[in-house]
């Protein structure tokens, strides 16, 4: 079996529904190149980032169609009378690639699911069923819109820099925090963000914190182009 492994544009307001956009890709990617990983009382945010991570992959839409679909049909071959399913090799090549993005599916399923959910559905082997069953396990278990806000809000409140994590890293992690934000279509100001962003900093970047604020204006920036600056 084959092992698989939001650039937040703003305006005064930060939109929502963008997608398919430069940081996006970087967070859904991630620094170890594996797929988000399901938080159940956030289903829906895991959801949607779980199908850009499909089409972000090589043949994404033909992995995310397998998912949304099924499988490859194999197709068969009469031999000595007696008709069989075709072995791999006889495939044709596009046949062959999505056969194996069948595969990459349910691999990328399965690497996004915590141990105990993970437990209660390994025993499906087409993708399609995988996510249907997770999507039936997750009913009822996702938050109030209230009580989504409630978390997300207490999130960034709480968002402040790891030690010994790198600035890249760091902005990963605030960029799917906003993009979480995002997708429950939660309004924050622009300065608000990136004074957020600047602020959570270690001292030892004091420095550079303080230039950001004197260069930039943070009413009309956005902190993807601080973090550009800063490094």
């Amino acid at each position: 079996m084959i092992i698989l492994s939001y650039h937040i544009k703003m305006d005064s307001i930060i939109p929502f529904g963008e997608k398919n956009t430069l940081a996006e890709y970087m967070i859904l990617s991630g620094t170890d190149n594996r797929p988000p990983m399901l938080d159940k009382d956030l289903y829906d945010s895991w959801k949607s980032r779980m199908e850009l991570y499909m089409q972000n992959r090589e043949h994404g839409r033909m992995i995310f169609e397998s998912v949304e679909n099924g499988p490859l049909i194999w197709p068969t071959v009469e031999e000595n009378g007696v008709i069989r399913t075709k072995k791999y090799a006889e495939l044709s090549a596009a046949e062959k690639i999505q056969a194996d993005c069948d595969m990459k599916a349910t691999n990328i399923v399965l690497q996004g699911l915590p141990t105990d959910i993970y437990s209660l559905v390994n025993h499906h082997r087409v993708a399609k069923d995988l996510w249907e069953r997770v999507q039936l396990l997750m009913q009822g278990t996702s938050l109030t819109k209230q009580e989504r806000e409630c978390k997300l809000y207490d999130a960034f409140d709480k968002f402040t820099h790891i030690k010994g994590e790198s600035l890249h890293k760091y902005y990963l992690r605030f960029t799917k925090l906003i993009n979480d934000m995002n997708i429950y279509n939660m309004k924050m100001e622009q300065f608000q963000v990136n004074t957020k962003f600047l602020n959570s900093l270690p001292p030892e970047w004091s420095k550079f914190v303080t230039d950001g604020k004197l260069v930039k204006d943070l009413h009309t920036t956005n902190f993807d182009q601080l973090h550009a600056y800063l490094e």
